[in-house]
């Protein structure tokens, strides 16, 4: 819908009354009016139905499982006992399940405190009289790994009684079936919620999800929400999740296209047509396309636009790994705005760090003289609210397709303006085609001159007069500092990994990827040494001039460690050779290792494909009555007449002793392999 439609109703318009405090903290946060998606999921929850929800980022989805959850607990007719959880919620990442948390403390902390029974007559004067005046509902628990370990998360449920636990698959399951195991009780649970369920149902979360939801009741309402639920994602796995009769919610941004037409009398007239997105509607969404060389360029300049044109004050800026993050965090700092403040967050940081800096850069004072740029990977994509955004760049585009719109969506939140960017190198313009399909529209943006004025297309091969000096001004950066340089190539080759293992492999192609440019928006003191620049023509670069035997690292004990490598005698041509051959022979040994290990998976691959039809004939032979079936087995599983199995059992016991043999040295590996080596 658009923007102008952007709200569905006031909260006091849903069917079942909400509870008056629960409505107040709502009125408090600035809630007037509900979002579709909210008008849409909040009665069918409340009324004992799961729910499958799919709505664009910044839409409210967060409001719409926090509230039915407290409202079901709050209606309940007896009140949970101190071990018994009530609500349950997984999301992917600590930061989005904080942020969850923060959501739920935030209704909790404000509900009215109990009332104070009136005390006996004959002690209303008295001042010994203790009275409880703990809230009737306590505060949530949070469990992920930079809290606390496994025992604890248990202690503090127990010491706090709480009723909703919100956390991430991996402690939630050590939570229920570790350390929780017969003392954290479920029968109670009355709402399971998945958030971001496309990416908890990946293959990194599947066994631990199964795992759980095995444990849980299933007289339970469940819910899955996301931005990105295709059916691929979501609806096959329903059965698996445990949802039964699900309402499928899908909310969808539309908006309204103005294209001219030739009417009946010759004239032309308007023909308004409707177009549908993934993204917010109030969000404006760009592409740029620009050389590899000016990728670092266009960035610095998009900024210096935004700030002086658009008077935008809180940036975010998506690269492709950890590596380029941690890389670019400390070397981009001088070709910025002067009293930028640049934050860094990624999944290599420690938990502790990531927290704190999600913090800083949500209370920093954002201003356009002073702007605040957040430097990240995918990891803060999804879900997260951070307030007052006004613009996302994507310096590197996903390598997971659905992780655009995340990205994207980080802006133009609740109904607010902002604007994406993304750059694009070369043959990636596809990707713009690529993206539409999936209902994600960008309109192309020139490149930005030195003035700040668009600049037309060219097809000429110079790079831009100021590719030069950005490179120099990084590498001047570099040079101050021996490990900048080490970050700069582990940056690089990770980039370049990160690329081959794209999703639209057809756009993003290693072979098209023009590395002497990138590695100059880099600034990279030297080319590094890696199979993808084997037969890259190197025309138009050069290495900066650096005393590598003097360059130093800024840690002492670093340098110290360098120095005594370096001082090391050059070995000879003679001990070249016999440690290549030391590390043939290793190879050798570590493929052998392989092959025997690959031989062992057979067997017991074999193994299981004999257990299964063991079982399958038994299966049969009870069908038909008889005490001898299939393959003449036993009604109590013995072998009868099965000639072939008897054989593979006898040559297995034997490579199995003979295995042995090997192994103590009785047997050569040659002699083994020349029996067994075709198995």
């Amino acid at each position: 819908m658009a923007a102008s439609t952007a709200f569905a109703g006031k909260w006091e318009s849903l069917p079942t009354p909400l509870t008056p405090w629960i409505l107040d903290v709502i009125h408090s946060m600035g809630h007037s009016q509900m979002t579709p998606v909210q008008a849409s999921t909040i009665p069918l929850f409340m009324r004992h139905k799961d729910v499958v929800v799919e709505a664009v980022t910044g839409s409210g989805k967060t409001l719409a499982f926090v509230i039915p959850i407290l409202e079901k607990l709050i209606r309940r007719e007896r009140k949970l006992a101190r071990n018994e959880v009530g609500a349950l919620v997984i999301s992917p990442t600590r930061e989005l399940a904080t942020q969850i948390h923060s959501i739920f403390s935030l209704f909790l902390d404000s509900q009215p405190s109990p009332r104070r029974p009136s005390p006996p007559p004959d002690e209303a004067s008295g001042s010994d009289v203790q009275l409880d005046v703990t809230p009737e509902y306590p505060p949530p628990l949070l469990i992920v790994s930079s809290d606390s370990p496994p025992a604890q998360d248990v202690q503090r449920f127990l010491s706090t009684g709480a009723d909703i636990v919100i956390g991430t698959p991996g402690r939630v399951e050590e939570f229920l079936l570790g350390k929780g195991r017969n003392i954290v009780s479920v029968k109670e649970l009355e709402v399971l919620v998945l958030d971001e369920a496309d990416r908890l149902l990946d293959l990194g979360f599947q066994a631990a999800l199964t795992r759980i939801l095995t444990a849980l009741p299933k007289q339970r309402r469940t819910g899955l929400f996301s931005a990105t639920m295709t059916d691929a994602d979501a609806l096959s796995e329903l059965v698996r999740v445990g949802l039964r009769n699900p309402a499928r919610i899908v909310v969808k941004v539309q908006t309204k296209k103005t294209k001219g037409r030739a009417g009946a009398d010759g004239i032309k007239a308007d023909k308004e047509t409707v177009e549908e997105r993934r993204i917010p509607a109030n969000l404006q969404n760009y592409y740029m396309s620009c050389r590899a060389s000016e990728k670092m360029l266009q960035l610095t300049r998009i900024i210096r636009h935004e700030t002086q044109k658009q008077q935008s004050s809180r940036f975010i800026v998506y690269f492709a790994t950890c590596a380029c993050v941690d890389y670019f965090y400390r070397v981009l700092a001088p070709l910025l705005p002067t009293n930028t403040t640049l934050y860094s967050l990624h999944g290599h940081l420690p938990p502790s760090t990531r927290t704190k800096t999600l913090a800083n850069f949500t209370n920093s004072p954002a201003l356009p003289s002073a702007p605040s740029i957040l430097l990240a990977t995918d990891v803060a994509a999804r879900g997260l609210d951070l307030p007052d955004v006004d613009v996302v760049i994507q310096f590197d585009p996903p390598t997971d397709t659905k992780a655009f719109s995340h990205r994207c969506g980080r802006t133009a939140r609740a109904g607010r303006s902002g604007r994406a960017w993304v750059l694009l190198v070369g043959r990636e313009v596809d990707y713009v085609e690529f993206m539409a399909v999936r209902k994600i529209p960008m309109k192309e943006r020139p490149r930005f001159a030195s003035d700040g004025t668009p600049v037309s297309h060219d097809d000429t091969d110079t790079d831009d007069p100021e590719v030069s000096s950005v490179m120099d001004a990084i590498r001047k950066k570099a040079l101050t500092d021996r490990a900048l340089h080490d970050k700069a190539v582990k940056a690089f080759v990770s980039f370049a990994r990160a690329y081959s293992k794209h999703e639209a492999s057809y756009i993003f192609r290693v072979k098209d990827l023009d590395f002497v440019g990138l590695a100059k928006s880099f600034g990279l003191l030297r080319l590094p040494r890696m199979p993808e620049l084997k037969d890259v023509p190197k025309g138009g670069w050069e290495d900066a001039h650096v005393d590598w035997n003097s360059y130093s690292y800024a840690d002492k004990a670093q340098e110290a460690k360098r120095l005594a490598e370096s001082a090391k005698p050059v070995p000879s041509a003679e001990e070249v050779e016999q440690r290549k051959g030391l590390r043939a022979e290793k190879r050798k040994a570590n493929t052998s290792w392989s092959d025997k290990m690959r031989r062992k998976e057979e067997r017991e691959k074999r193994r299981e494909k004999k257990d299964r039809k063991r079982k399958w004939e038994r299966a049969n032979q009870a069908h038909a009555g008889t005490k001898r079936g299939l393959g003449d087995i036993d009604m109590d599983g013995e072998k009868g007449n099965d000639e072939d199995g008897g054989d593979d059992w006898d040559a297995l016991a034997r490579e199995e002793r003979l295995a042995k043999r090997v192994k103590k040295g009785q047997l050569s590996q040659t002699e083994f392999d020349a029996e067994f080596g075709d198995l």
